[in-house]
């Protein structure tokens, strides 16, 4: 028997079962035996304990919970591909795009542009490095989100909630359904529409990181949005002038060592609903990408960002630029901190429909997708379930 707080645990003949604190010598019993699994009480009794993965961890689990166990589909590898290492992934050339000298003359922007474009329409992510975010200012982003998840969890129960309107809350992805999974992972967002956010909102704790780290966030969201212009052959001022990137959401991410991580993922694979996202990640490494259909693993680099094309920037680019699906292993070491941030569109451009930009089509290149509004996108998203990695063949001609 394993106590953390609100959380009971017993582990018994392989099956976990959660027990929710009722008063100080009383307890309700969830069963979770081989013949019968009430998957949905499970589910409620975890999450009603407020204390995420980082509770089980705390708790002294050795077995995960049944919800967090993956069909062995979704953790195997894609048809062999040559691999260099026992797991099945490659290491290979990352797209690294330095912009050291980035305003130093034409010559070498357009060097960098067109290296934007080709990571962006093969690749689909690209590290940055030499970028105009100080390094100083990663390690204490990366540092207070550390500390925001390993407060008490009486400190955090006041943010836990699945609501997302709820522009900063903390929750551990838990499944809504029975036919999706929970992944092993505790989740800090912080949302900034038409980049505010009334820093009251955010935890003391990180408040000060999280608002310098977004004011980078937006320098950076600038600097982006002309490079890939250009790289499309736009105006510089394109992307910003629709302003599909005006409005940033931090997922800060804590994923705890697992006992049993060939049994679950950090995060599913999936691909952005954004325009595009800018991940700082520590040194622990688990994010993989699919290239040419085979897992890839992105080491981390130090002071380096990674950049990924999401949903919406594929179908504005009209498939120019490439949404490529990833995901986050389970790992027996950590915890692991990674700091994603989304670039959504502004309330005044979410107001209006979005499509394949028209500068981009022509007799030879005719539009791939049709046109809809953003929210018809993320509710889709969000319908769609876990089963279906990708929101885009829904919005296809």
């Amino acid at each position: 028997l394993y106590t953390h707080r609100s959380l009971y645990l017993y582990i018994t003949n392989n099956h976990y079962s959660v027990y929710k604190h009722t008063t100080a010598t009383t307890m309700e019993v969830v069963s979770t035996n081989g013949h019968h699994y009430d998957w949905a009480k499970e589910v409620k009794e975890f999450d009603q304990t407020k204390a995420g993965v980082k509770g089980l961890v705390d708790a002294g689990v050795t077995k995960i919970p049944r919800f967090f166990v993956h069909p062995p589909e979704s953790l195997q590898n894609p048809p062999p591909a040559p691999a260099n290492n026992a797991s099945g992934t490659i290491e290979v050339e990352f797209p690294t795009i330095d912009f050291q000298g980035l305003e130093s003359g034409s010559a070498r922007r357009a060097e960098i542009v067109e290296g934007i474009r080709k990571a962006a329409s093969t690749w689909g992510f690209f590290r940055v490095v030499n970028h105009e975010v100080p390094l100083s200012v990663m390690d204490a982003m990366l540092e207070a989100v550390r500390r925001f998840h390993q407060q008490p969890t009486e400190a955090k129960m006041p943010l836990y909630s699945s609501d997302s309107s709820r522009r900063v809350r903390f929750n551990s992805n838990v499944a809504q359904r029975e036919q999706d999974v929970a992944c092993w992972r505790d989740l800090l967002t912080c949302v900034f529409y038409d980049d505010a956010l009334d820093p009251e909102a955010i935890p003391l704790v990180c408040r000060k990181e999280v608002q310098e780290y977004v004011k980078y966030m937006i320098k950076m969201r600038e600097t982006m949005s002309e490079l890939l212009s250009e790289a499309l052959g736009l105006s510089s001022d394109y992307l910003s002038r629709i302003e599909c990137m005006k409005s940033e959401s931090l997922a800060c991410l804590y994923y705890p060592a697992c006992p049993e991580p060939h049994l679950t993922l950090g995060t599913l694979k999936h691909s952005d609903t954004s325009f595009l996202t800018l991940l700082l990640q520590d040194n622990i490494g688990g994010l993989q990408i699919v290239h040419q259909n085979q897992w890839f693993n992105v080491p981390p680099v130090r002071g380096a960002l990674i950049a990924n094309i999401g949903d919406l920037m594929q179908i504005i680019s009209n498939d120019k630029f490439k949404s490529v699906e990833h995901r986050v292993l389970a790992q027996s070491v950590g915890p692991r901190i990674s700091i994603a941030c989304f670039f959504n569109a502004s309330s005044r451009a979410s107001a209006k429909p979005f499509g394949p930009i028209k500068e981009l089509l022509s007799e030879d290149s005719p539009p791939v997708y049709r046109e809809f509004m953003c929210s018809e996108y993320h509710e889709y998203y969000k319908m769609k379930g876990t089963n279906v990695a990708s929101a885009l063949p829904h919005f296809k001609l």
